[in-house]
């Protein structure tokens, strides 16, 4: 197995490390999207307290010119605080801090696609828009071959590795090595913030184990499966007694603004999706719109208990698996819910 040297080290010598006493001093891991719009990046502010909430954290900085965000010669730019998780691999009292990135002139880094994802949110609070993601991804040794795949071969034909003998559920995929763990219901902007962290928490744990996480979309070409992030979603309406109409609204929306969607779902505005939205494969084709129940050869899938109900949430299985989750919830907002039309966002 391709595993990097990290995984044969004694854990139990990291340990004797983790367990000094730390007093009353807190270690604050504060995590970034970097200029690619899927690199994480972090570095550790030591904190004289624990921070109760966000207001608690200091606005830093870091070098832009060494994450493609900015010049040598400018290349300070802000982190400031946005959501704080308990940190897993420190342990309480410790905090995972993911930030939003601001330029010199404190305007929004070109991959800080957070803040206006934040501002279409407050619009349509009152809806309680709820959101859920399946973050599929692929294990790979560090040859950046699939992990447990022969080195010289492939393994045996997709059908029995699926939901092979569990954030809020995890399941085996259909293509082996390939994985998928679900955050949610996350309502609004929350959505965006906790699969980014989770994402952060994946690619560690690998670190562990010495593997890598890949959130290619089409990792292996082939008649392999690609891997998406589908999204889940409803409104306070489509929750209750008939929503399924307000359901079928939403759709019959989405339709008309296929290709906003497209380019909103993958990092490269649809050039990464392209590989993997080939209408095989569990996945619907890049170039046309589809809807249906229990299908997942659809761009939506309305789930068969949701149509059985006549209310609940909707599947879109067209977000690549390295998809922005904030430029995801964002589209879906402003097409549903804001009622917009045409291939660009409006300026509000």
């Amino acid at each position: 197995m391709a595993t990097s040297a990290s995984s044969s080290l004694s854990k139990a010598v990291k340990q004797q490390y983790m367990e000094l006493p730390q007093g009353d001093k807190v270690q604050a891991m504060y995590i970034w999207i970097d200029g690619t719009g899927e690199g994480l990046r972090c570095k550790t502010r030591t904190l004289d307290a624990e921070p109760k909430s966000i207001e608690d954290l200091p606005e830093w900085n870091f070098d832009g010119s060494s994450t493609y965000q900015s010049e040598g010669s400018n290349s300070d730019m802000y982190l400031i605080p946005s959501a704080m998780f308990r940190d897993p691999f420190r342990k309480d009292p410790n905090k995972l801090v993911l930030c939003e990135v601001l330029k010199y002139n404190r305007k929004p880094a070109e991959t800080n696609l957070r803040i206006t994802c934040k501002k279409v949110m407050e619009m349509v609070e009152d809806q309680q828009p709820w959101f859920g993601m399946e973050q599929e991804y692929t294990i790979l040794g560090t040859d950046g071959h699939p992990f447990g795949w022969p080195s010289n071969g492939f393994p045996g034909p997709q059908g029995p590795y699926y939901c092979g003998v569990g954030i809020c559920g995890t399941n085996a995929e259909v293509m082996p090595a390939q994985w998928e763990f679900q955050v949610g219901p996350c309502e609004g902007i929350n959505m965006g913030d906790h699969l980014w962290v989770a994402r952060f928490i994946l690619h560690r744990v690998c670190e562990d184990f010495g593997v890598v996480a890949s959130f290619d979309p089409k990792p292996i070409p082939g008649n392999w499966n690609g891997a998406g992030c589908h999204t889940n979603f409803s409104t306070k309406e489509m929750r209750e007694d008939g929503g399924l109409k307000a359901i079928e609204e939403s759709i019959e929306k989405l339709g008309k603004r296929h290709h906003y969607h497209i380019r909103a779902y993958d990092p490269k505005g649809g050039l990464d999706n392209a590989r993997r939205l080939t209408g095989h494969h569990e996945t619907s084709n890049i170039h046309e719109f589809s809807a249906g129940v229990a299908n997942r050869g659809a761009s939506i899938r309305i789930p068969r208990n949701v149509g059985q109900e006549k209310k609940g949430y909707f599947e879109d299985r067209r977000p690549s698996a390295n998809c922005d989750p904030y430029a995801v919830t964002e589209a879906l907002i402003r097409t549903c819910l804001l009622s917009e039309e045409g291939d660009e966002p409006v300026d509000y």
